[in-house]
């Protein structure tokens, strides 16, 4: 079952076994106000279980791009396009959030983006590899990410 994400009233929902359940739930709700203040588009999610197409998806660029697996649980995703670009999200059990962000023009910009929840560690198959900036919001606190281009096609 789908869930449009509040980000007024942060909920915790479908996010319950996450170690970090607050400060992951504050991470969606803030990227729903993203979406909804940029692009007017409703940030909603489904379970991991029924949305293993996205899943799978997000999994195989990061598998084929930098052989990468992530050891935590999904719990949530996301797919929609906007403005000439399709988005994938996954939540995942530690905190993790994963995103895609796809340009459908061969021209355009291709990437994946790590966002880690406020108290989770970096997990180990991301430590080595990358770098992460620091960023404050006022939904999740303080907000560490990194990114890599996508160089084929997915």
């Amino acid at each position: 079952m789908s869930y449009a994400v509040d980000f007024v009233e942060v909920s915790p929902v479908g996010l319950e076994s996450s170690p970090v359940v607050e400060a992951l739930a504050g991470l969606r709700a803030n990227e729903a106000r993203y979406f909804k203040n940029k692009y007017d588009h409703v940030f909603t999610v489904e379970p991991a279980s029924e949305a293993s197409e996205i899943v799978d998806w997000v999994s195989g660029i990061l598998k084929d791009e930098r052989d990468i697996v992530i050891a935590s649980p999904p719990l949530e995703a996301t797919r929609f396009e906007v403005e000439g670009y399709r988005m994938a999200y996954v939540f995942y059990q530690s905190g993790l959030s994963i995103n895609v962000m796809y340009a459908l023009d061969d021209a355009g910009k291709r990437a994946v983006g790590f966002k880690l929840s406020d108290g989770m560690e970096i997990p180990e198959e991301l430590a080595s590899r990358f770098k992460f900036a620091r960023q404050k919001s006022k939904l999740a606190g303080t907000i560490r990410g990194s990114y890599f281009t996508i160089k084929n096609e997915h």
